[in-house]
């Protein structure tokens, strides 16, 4: 995927199905993390510190069938929904295949919580 330089940038490069799943995940991110989100290794990062990447709390990544909603600190996140898979460190991701996967209540839980434990 090519590089892009803001999130916008980003999301208007995707297939029209994942573009979809990325626009309507979107403003629950910016609703709980307002204004901190930035392309970073390629894809969009919303981050605590004074610069992208600085203290990150979650990502969204495109793949081939889904968007990755990944946390950093996501094995430490409490999801009764089971809907989180870890990954490598203390990251875990949730795979949206469509904007019918976003649950903006439970995204918002889950971004309160990542944050707490950014900061």
């Amino acid at each position: 995927m090519p590089k892009h330089a803001t999130v916008q940038d980003y999301v208007a490069s995707l297939p029209e199905s994942l573009r979809e799943t990325a626009e309507a995940v979107l403003p629950v991110i910016e609703n709980a993390l307002p204004g901190t989100g930035a392309v970073w290794h390629g894809h969009p990062v919303w981050s605590l510190g004074p610069a992208p990447g600085k203290s990150p709390v979650c990502f969204i990544k495109a793949y081939k069938s889904h968007i990755a909603f990944g946390f950093w600190k996501g094995q430490s996140l409490e999801d009764p929904s089971g809907r989180l898979t870890p990954g490598t460190r203390e990251m875990a991701t949730a795979k949206l295949r469509s904007p019918d996967d976003i649950d903006p209540d439970l995204f918002t839980t889950w971004l309160t919580q990542a944050r707490t434990l950014t900061s």
